[in-house]
């Protein structure tokens, strides 16, 4: 493996990881500033990290496409190190807030410049399928660790992925020079395209069609159903099973994300197949864990590394700008994780979250019959 797929890898998974430690002690970071909408509080914090990600994917995606993938994937680096010692050192809710919406942009910055190098590669099916286990495989180590962690030390988690990264920082620097000279060329070629706005804009209305909507909205649906579940189920079974069940339930989300997204770019079927085979597993999976959490989560999870690596191969053979592609996708993806939960917020005060997880389930399976 070379070097600039190694680091890839590394990054994707502790920036995955310490995005995730944070979901099963939700709760209690909400109320560590006294704040008396615990509840609302607690989908803002979940939110945060989104919108960060929602509000960076696209503008650093078309930059990534101009100035060189690597600056983004050292910058998604950086930020995530910064995110990590704010959520370590502060108990106030509103720096908490910023440093969620901070690890977003991290992702922002490091999804469409690692989706973009590894989607250029021969056999990108194999690096793409690749890169979505090694992210999943860090959301599931940062829940499962979280959970664990939580009775000896509630931040443990976030400690263990902000050293990780750290040293992922480390090793950026010592070999920034050799990881540049791998993309001179594209970046030559990036700096004589036409203006930075102008080409972009012209590549968004071609992905915008029509032919391509339903592929951007079950992926916002997909998406959507997930972070609903993930966002309310820490408040959904408070008292019923510990925190060390919860983070094993949500974390074999993310297992069987990475072990369906690895076999799944070797699958000889079309991109349409794959998707429609995730959404439906992702669909039963969503509610199934309204009674049975790790039968649900699994499911999910093992859908949707299906339908994800279905999704990343049908943008990867879309007739435009990669950076700008990739970004596009993964708003898709941000959008849902982050607008989805707001949404359900607003029903919590009068809609059972049994109710809200029923109907979930029921609008990801809409996804199923749009054209992708």
């Amino acid at each position: 493996m070379n070097l600039h797929r190694l680091l890839i890898y590394g990054a994707a998974f502790a920036i995955m990881g310490l995005s995730n430690a944070v979901i099963p002690i939700l709760p209690e970071l909400a109320s560590l500033s006294n704040n008396s909408s615990g509840g609302f509080a607690l989908s803002l914090l979940f939110s945060a990290y989104f919108l960060g990600a929602l509000g960076t994917m696209l503008p650093f995606g078309i930059l990534a496409d101009r100035f060189g993938n690597f600056k983004f994937i050292a910058l998604g680096i950086i930020l995530t190190v910064i995110s990590g010692l704010t959520i370590l050192l502060s108990e106030n809710l509103w720096v908490l807030l910023i440093a969620r919406f901070i690890e977003g942009s991290a992702c922002g910055a490091f999804l469409p410049a690692s989706f973009a190098i590894l989607s250029k590669l021969n056999n990108p099916g194999r690096y793409l399928g690749e890169l979505t286990f090694l992210f999943n495989a860090g959301l599931a180590t940062g829940a499962f660790l979280s959970g664990l962690l939580a009775d000896i030390y509630l931040k443990g988690a976030i400690l263990i992925f902000t050293v990780l990264t750290f040293i992922l920082t480390t090793c950026l620097f010592s070999r920034y020079r050799g990881l540049a000279g791998l993309e001179n060329s594209e970046k030559a070629g990036s700096l004589k395209s036409s203006g930075l706005f102008i080409k972009p804009y012209r590549e968004t209305k071609k992905l915008l069609s029509r032919s391509n909507f339903g592929l951007w909205l079950s992926s916002f649906l997909l998406n959507g159903a997930i972070g609903v579940l993930v966002a309310y189920y820490p408040d959904y079974s408070l008292g019923t099973i510990t925190k060390a069940q919860l983070g094993i339930s949500i974390s074999s989300l993310y297992v069987c994300a990475m072990i369906t997204s690895l076999f799944g770019g070797h699958f000889k079927v079309k991109e349409k197949t794959l998707i429609r085979i995730g959404l439906g597993f992702s669909a039963l999976g969503a509610l199934s864990a309204i009674k049975y959490p790790l039968l649900g989560f699994s499911s999910l999870g093992g859908g949707s590394g299906v339908a994800t690596v279905g999704f990343a191969l049908a943008v990867a053979r879309m007739n435009a700008d990669r950076g700008l592609a990739m970004g596009f996708f993964n708003t898709t993806i941000y959008a849902g994780l982050s607008l989805a939960p707001i949404i359900a917020g607003l029903f919590t005060g009068f809609v059972s979250f049994e109710k809200l997880f029923i109907a979930n389930g029921c609008i990801l399976a809409v996804g199923i019959m749009l054209k992708n």
